[in-house]
């Protein structure tokens, strides 16, 4: 069943998200914008907004630490660290990783940082089981973590009104059982301006033109990049059940990239109708979408909910910019 000669248990989770919630109350006061307008497109009421001393490797910290103490792993077990983002402490070094791995005292390990969009916890994942896999690891530490508000622009209503902050982890450990029963992976570059961050990089490193072109900021062309996350997310969970030789009958909880509720029931349409939506697990409407923390902050969700128990067969699926996409099939607690 596992694509995996080495099995990797999936045996906890954990998320932090910040104190401050920014409601779409607030933003009618700042954005020409509406509750019933911004609820109507995306599902969202509520996002978590990262105090501005909090960084993204601090909410990190709080996830990591909750995900080994569900796990009952020491930070001395970690042999690896794999942290999904794509708003980093500092450009590249050092690597959110690094501070991580400082911040718990995990004595021994690598590590390193992994830029896929909102599909980066899945690659993530992937990267973690491989790692196992290989016999390069026995336990790896997965995050996805995102400060978006720091690159949010809050004057485009288009964009201010999805994104929100916060950090998910998971703990994987070699096991005799299958956990991660599958991933799939992909990009495509000819698609790469539907969702992008212009400056900042080498193309365009900061300058006094960066700021005043808003180049920081987000930039997202909502209309195209519909049909292109429905079917990327569609396709993408089809081909992990699959892989995985499952079908949806098989499968308890569908924990998709929380980016728009519109999105989502177009994926569900797809993927089973009803059937789908009996198993599909959200927390959009309080926290938007946080990119590569999205599906890391639900999956640790729905664990503390109930809604996922020890053998819960867990489909995941994501987009992102690039574009990026992904999508894994996961036994909890690493069962069979």
């Amino acid at each position: 069943m596992t694509s995996f000669p080495r099995p990797a248990a999936v045996v906890g989770a954990g998320h932090y998200v910040p104190e401050k919630i920014l409601s779409n109350a607030d933003l009618e006061k700042i954005v020409d914008t509406s509750d019933e307008w911004i609820r109507t497109r995306t599902g969202i009421r509520f996002r978590r907004i990262a105090a501005e001393n909090e960084s993204t490797c601090d909410m990190a910290i709080h996830a990591a630490r909750a995900a080994l103490a569900s796990a009952g792993i020491s930070p001395a077990d970690v042999d690896a660290v794999v942290f999904a983002t794509g708003t980093p402490d500092y450009f590249n070094i050092p690597s959110c990783a690094c501070l991580l791995q400082h911040a718990l005292g995990i004595p021994h390990a690598y590590g390193y940082d992994l830029a896929a969009a909102c599909s980066g916890f899945v690659y993530a994942l992937d990267a973690g089981a491989t790692a196992i896999a290989a016999g390069r690891a026995d336990t790896v530490l997965v995050v996805g973590a995102e400060k978006l508000s720091a690159f949010t622009d809050y004057t485009d209503r288009n964009t201010c009104v999805l994104f929100g902050d916060g950090a998910g982890a998971v703990v994987l450990r070699a096991s005799e059982t299958p956990g991660v029963l599958s991933t799939v992976l992909g990009i495509d570059g000819d698609k790469s301006s539907l969702i992008s961050l212009p400056g900042g990089g080498s193309r365009n490193p900061p300058s006094q033109r960066v700021l005043d072109e808003r180049l920081c900021y987000w930039r997202m062309q909502g209309r195209e990049l519909f049909k292109v996350a429905v079917h990327t997310l569609t396709q993408g969970a089809q081909d992990a059940l699959a892989k995985a030789d499952l079908s949806l009958d098989d499968i308890d909880v569908i924990i998709p990239h929380q980016a728009n509720a519109r999105i989502i029931e177009a994926v569900c349409d797809r993927l089973g109708g009803e059937k789908a939506r009996e198993k599909l697990f959200l927390d959009l409407d309080v926290y938007g979408n946080t990119s590569a923390a999205s599906i890391a902050i639900a999956l640790s969700d729905a664990v503390s909910q109930g809604r996922i128990v020890p053998g819960s067969k867990v489909l995941l699926t994501a987009f992102g910019g690039g574009l990026t996409w992904g999508a894994a099939v996961l036994v909890w607690g690493g069962r069979a």
